[in-house]
């Protein structure tokens, strides 16, 4: 088990109302997948653009979100399964913030199979049981449902599209149904074609996830 390693049981340490959590160093984007519509990487794996003046915060409601994407909340982070993805988020050229703390209920002290700890983008997968979990399941705990014509409340038409990669390849098909697997590099990318970007393909992954 990394050093890195949080759980959050009952009984956990509170801080002026607030788990305690530690959180591991943060990765950075990289590498030079196919260019897309946002989202631009320069090459020392900085956004070339300011992050979007849209933000999506974490729900306040994390249990009521985890039940709304069919899954349980535990007390405490599962161990049979235990991998780590990365999520990049798009929209119109800049790159939009994934919350710290998405399927985290620091009040019931509860935990999903599906959460984040930071805003690194690093979606920690911690089950207690070996099953799949997708894309879909985390975008609606983040209560930013996506589909094949919408991220959340923006709409593709008159412009706009939407575009999912994984390691820098282009998918197809329905980007809820994406399966969550070990350092993949997912970008969920929205916006108009003239908004030219490189793909992240990589992320660098700091020691012990």
């Amino acid at each position: 088990m990394s050093k890195h390693k949080r759980r959050i049981a009952v009984g956990v340490a509170v801080l002026a109302g607030a788990v305690t959590l530690a959180a591991c160093g943060s990765g950075s984007s990289s590498g030079s997948g196919d260019k897309a519509a946002a989202g631009p990487s320069t090459a020392d794996n900085k956004p070339a653009a300011p992050s979007s003046s849209i933000s999506w915060p974490a729900p306040p409601d994390a249990s009521a979100q985890v039940k709304a994407a069919g899954l349980p909340m535990l007390g405490q982070e599962g161990q049979v399964l235990h991998i780590h993805s990365h999520l990049d988020v798009f929209v119109d050229g800049k790159p939009v913030t994934v919350p710290a703390e998405i399927g985290i209920d620091l009040v019931k002290q509860q935990i999903s199979p599906l959460h984040t700890h930071d805003t690194s983008g690093v979606v920690h997968i911690e089950s207690p049981v070996k099953k799949d979990f997708t894309l879909g399941e985390f975008m609606t705990e983040w209560n930013v449902p996506i589909s094949k014509d919408a991220l959340g409340p923006l709409k593709t038409g008159a412009g706009k599209e939407l575009h999912l990669y994984v390691n820098g390849k282009e998918q197809t098909g329905d980007p809820a149904a994406l399966k969550l697997a070990a350092h993949d590099e997912i970008a969920v990318v929205y916006g108009a074609p003239g908004d030219q970007v490189k793909v992240p393909s990589s992320y660098d992954w700091p020691q012990g996830l």
